[in-house]
């Protein structure tokens, strides 16, 4: 099988199996500060977030913490210490997602060394007891490899890592089409789950869990999705009648089964309703006309075209303007890239989901998850939004994400029993999750996925 963005033989197609360590072990997990979280760019935040010079946020991954700030001569970043005795120079909130807020400098609550924001020290009570030996590098914050891309602010703790776009690659030249960095938060949720932070993003990097986990949306049609692989990342999407335009390979998709116009209608009102997610208001809107508007018959290629015409149009009306992608490339796209090793971008033309996860401490049975939907709004009217503390329940993240949620902890449970020999990855629908465990053992030099059939010879 050839992959037809990169144009090579895909990798991981035929079956694997993965051990459980990378899930359960106490050892792995501490490995994973030095060996992974250290080594990656990591997804920290948006360009919004700090909008004014001054303006900051933090990120926090195990033991490090870092200082985003933009400045006037751009966004910047540091690690959260002070060169003198090394405390924290920010401290987040008790029960807070991170801290943020406005200075023109960062003080030290310890012995009030002082830093601007371009991270050089201004001041340090008593200096002339140093006998003159302080110097600009010893006494400024310590730097941390920062860029941007699609309106998410990226960190690399390590100094000599390599350029974003160069690890990104081919998410930018996929993605960038959307538009992504236009888009706002509609809301974003986080909280602590009794999982391992594999577990969480693959209960989310594969279409194979939707029959089962979601067995309402199986009246409107069949959700059978493919995996791909590219290097460090890997996307997913939905198969498509021959008949069919490309967008069904996406996100947007028209249901069918039985009328297209009634059951997309339906399809549209129960996603955003029990989901919040994967929709808009526009969209429903339009699908909940198309009986209106369309005659009894009317094949469901043309019902997906006039749908997403339709909802264009409207949006267009209030000051909301789609980018316009190629259904080819919308198709090669897909529904959902899985950029490594923890951030995974569910696009649109007009929305996105995203989840992301990473540890809690170095207890393996732990992770911070965080979602967050994104969506384009006329100028001036989006939404203010913060970081909600969500625990996994139904009343918390809507009907839809708690079926996901049910599977997280009795999967970390059910992977530490005697009986489990280690996870089976669907080569075809589930590649991506093979991909994450065949990147991670390059970091982390165990974990390797192997071929499925080596433990029978």
């Amino acid at each position: 099988m050839t992959n037809k963005i990169t144009n090579i033989k895909e990798v991981l197609s035929e079956p694997v199996t993965i051990p459980v360590e990378a899930y359960v072990s106490e050892s792995y997990a501490r490995d994973e500060r030095d060996k992974l979280w250290r080594k990656v760019w990591l997804q920290a935040g948006r360009v919004e977030e700090v909008p004014e010079p001054g303006n900051f946020i933090t990120y926090e991954v195990l033991d490090d913490s870092v200082i985003i700030v933009m400045t006037d001569e751009g966004i910047r970043a540091y690690h959260n210490a002070c060169p003198h005795r090394g405390r924290r120079l920010i401290d987040v909130p008790p029960g807070a997602h991170n801290a943020k807020g406005q200075r023109s400098q960062f003080f030290c609550g310890y012995h009030g060394w002082r830093f601007n924001t371009r991270g050089e020290n201004t001041h340090i009570p008593h200096q002339d007891d140093w006998q003159g030996v302080l110097d600009k590098q010893c006494t400024s914050l310590t730097p941390v490899k920062v860029d941007t891309w699609g309106g998410w602010i990226w960190i690399n703790l390590d100094s000599d890592c390599e350029p974003l776009q160069d690890y990104l690659d081919p998410v930018t030249s996929m993605l960038d089409p959307f538009e992504l960095q236009n888009m706002r938060f509609r809301w974003r949720k986080w909280g602590v789950f009794d999982c391992n932070w594999k577990v969480a993003m693959e209960a989310f990097n594969e279409t194979y869990h939707v029959q089962t986990t979601h067995p309402e949306f199986n009246k409107y049609g069949a959700f059978r999705g493919w995996a791909k692989t590219h290097g460090k990342h890997s996307n997913i999407g939905y198969e498509r009648p021959k008949d069919m335009d490309e967008n069904q390979s996406a996100k947007l998709r028209v249901s069918e089964n039985d009328d297209p116009r009634v059951s997309t209608a339906e399809m549209q009102t129960y996603t955003w309703e029990k989901a919040n997610t994967n929709t808009t208001q526009t969209l429903v809107d339009a699908a909940n006309r198309l009986a209106e508007e369309l005659p009894e018959g009317t094949p469901a290629d043309q019902v997906l075209k006039h749908w997403i015409e339709s909802a264009r149009k409207d949006d267009e009306a209030r000051g909301v303007i789609w980018p316009t992608v190629d259904p080819a490339h919308v198709a090669k796209s897909g529904t959902a890239w899985q950029i490594f090793p923890n951030f995974q971008i569910g696009h649109s033309v007009n929305n996105a989901l995203c989840y992301s996860a990473r540890p809690h401490g170095y207890d393996p049975d732990k992770c911070i998850f965080e979602a967050a939907v994104y969506e384009l709004f006329p100028p001036g009217e989006e939404p203010q939004t913060e970081w909600e503390f969500s625990p996994p329940t139904e009343e918390a993240w809507c009907y839809v994400l708690s079926q996901d949620f049910s599977n997280m902890a009795a999967v970390q449970q059910g992977m530490k029993s005697m009986g489990f020999s280690g996870t089976k990855p669907n080569p075809y629908m589930e590649r991506s999750t093979a991909n994450l465990h065949r990147n991670l053992a390059q970091y982390m030099g165990t974990g390797s996925p192997k071929p499925l059939g080596d433990n029978k010879k």
